[in-house]
């Protein structure tokens, strides 16, 4: 490569900092302001509508998805905006988008029916096809997990006091510790459970610790959690926010393969099964059934 060509991309990317960093107090806010909008129906009795998937709906998605579409329309009016409640956009479309936001207006729209608080506003921020900014809130706690790229991770309380966070990392498969596994009691099936007793011979066990929407995966980038493990389906705005602050947190997001998920490279906007990790001196994959 040239001087000349690795000057540009130093100066690309110093701007792309910068504009990183000036987008996300505002992603920030309008995340929080979402999330007052999820509680003010939280406690009515709001509507209930099955998708085509045959996954649920509620007035709140709708009412969330609203306002997150308009406010980033306003605040970045040249980057187009990707949501589960939005109208379906064609991959022949997306697929020369170089950067675009990817939104869940709500997280878990099945554990805000059940009032069980476990659900989250997950605003990402994809940049060649990986996540640049990550907002995750949560309605019930009030506190907010974020990130931008090269800037660390941070944990906001409802104070708006932020502290940098990290993934735990300083222990091996050598059953010197018992290993804590971040999950969701709904998705539990006998390929997990099998991994799980895997894990569990070459740890000192394992203790589960249940959480839903994308709060497993920052209880992972808290450094709470060493591990979660999705088998079974999610659709990209379900990771990407995540993605973004367990990296920055120092973890990774992948796939069965080892491979760091990537976004907006086909037609379907389904994961694969997925790990999400802290320590990345470990293959994770090593675990799965033969």
């Amino acid at each position: 490569m040239s001087t000349e060509s690795s000057d540009n991309n130093n100066k690309n990317n110093d701007t792309l900092e910068r504009q990183l960093r000036q987008v996300l107090p505002d992603t920030i806010e309008l995340a929080r302001q979402a999330g007052q909008i999820i509680l003010s129906i939280y406690t009515t009795e709001f509507k209930i509508c099955n998708k085509k998937d045959n996954t649920p709906v509620t007035t709140a998605d709708f009412a969330a998805n609203d306002h997150i579409i308009q406010s980033l329309s306003q605040l970045t009016p040249h980057i187009p905006i990707l949501s589960e409640e939005s109208e379906t956009i064609p991959y022949a479309q997306r697929q020369k988008w170089e950067t675009y936001w990817l939104v869940d207006p709500l997280d878990g729209t099945r554990a805000f029916i059940d009032k069980t608080g476990e659900f989250s506003v997950n605003i990402a921020l994809i940049h060649q096809h990986q996540p640049v900014i990550g907002v995750i809130y949560s309605p019930i706690k009030r506190c907010c997990f974020y990130a931008c790229k090269d800037n660390g991770a941070f944990y906001l309380d409802e104070n708006d006091q932020a502290r940098a966070i990290t993934v735990c990392n300083d222990y091996s498969a050598d059953k010197s510790k018992k290993l804590i596994i971040a999950g969701t009691q709904s998705a539990r099936s006998p390929a997990l459970q099998d991994y799980f007793d895997n894990v569990a011979k070459l740890f000192d066990g394992y203790e589960l610790m249940y959480m839903g929407s994308s709060l497993k995966s920052c209880m992972v980038a808290e450094g709470i959690a060493d591990l979660y493990v999705r088998l079974g389906p999610t659709s990209e705005w379900d990771t990407a926010a995540a993605q973004c602050i367990v990296e920055e947190a120092g973890g990774l997001i992948t796939d069965l393969h080892m491979h760091k998920l990537r976004y907006n490279t086909k037609e379907s906007l389904l994961n694969p099964d997925f790990f999400v990790f802290g320590n990345q001196s470990i293959c994770w994959s090593r675990f799965l059934g033969k």
